[in-house]
C-alpha cells in the first residue's frame, strides 16, 4: 500500500472513530434521560403510595380504593417498562463503547503501520545514501590510485 492510501484509511478510520464517540455520547445521553424518567417515575410512585397510605387511615371508599390500586398497577408497569427501557438504553451504550473502542484500535493500529512504513522508508534511503557515499568514496579512491606515480 503506498503512504497516500494508508494516509487516506487513516483519515477514514479517524472519521469512523469520531462518529462512532458522537454516537456514544448520544447513547449516554438517552440512558441517562430514560434513568432520570424511570427514578422519576418511581419517585412519583412512592409519593403516591404514602399519600394512599394517609388516605386509608382516615378512611375511604371501596370504590376510591379500586381507582388507587388500578392507578397504581398502572404506574408500577410504568415504572417496569421505563425500566426496560433502560436496560436497552444501557446496552446500546456498551455497543456504543464497545464500537468507539475498535474504532481508536483501528486509528491505532494505521498510525503504528504508517510510522512502521516511514522508518522502513528512512532505512532504505539512509541505505541508499551510504551505498552512494560509499561508492563515491571508493571511485574517489581508484581515480587518486590511477593518477598517483608508480
Amino acid at each position: 500500500m503506498s503512504a497516500s492510501t494508508l494516509i487516506l484509511l487513516l483519515e477514514r478510520a479517524e472519521s469512523e472513530r469520531d462518529a462512532a464517540a458522537q454516537a456514544l455520547q448520544a447513547a449516554s445521553t438517552q440512558a441517562q434521560t430514560a434513568r432520570a424518567q424511570r427514578d422519576g417515575l418511581s419517585g412519583y410512585r412512592q409519593e403516591y403510595q404514602q399519600r394512599w397510605t394517609q388516605s386509608f387511615a382516615q378512611g375511604t371508599t371501596m370504590s376510591i380504593v379500586d381507582c388507587y390500586q388500578s392507578f397504581g398497577q398502572r404506574l408500577d408497569q410504568a415504572v417496569d417498562t421505563q425500566g426496560h427501557v433502560v436496560n436497552h438504553a444501557d446496552q446500546r451504550q456498551v455497543r456504543a463503547r464497545d464500537a468507539l473502542r475498535q474504532a481508536e484500535l483501528r486509528v491505532a493500529a494505521l498510525r503504528q503501520l504508517i510510522a512502521r512504513r516511514q522508518a522502513e522508508a528512512a532505512k532504505a534511503d539512509e541505505r541508499r545514501e551510504q551505498r552512494a557515499a560509499d561508492e563515491f568514496a571508493a571511485r574517489a579512491h581508484l581515480r587518486r590510485h590511477q593518477h598517483a606515480p608508480v
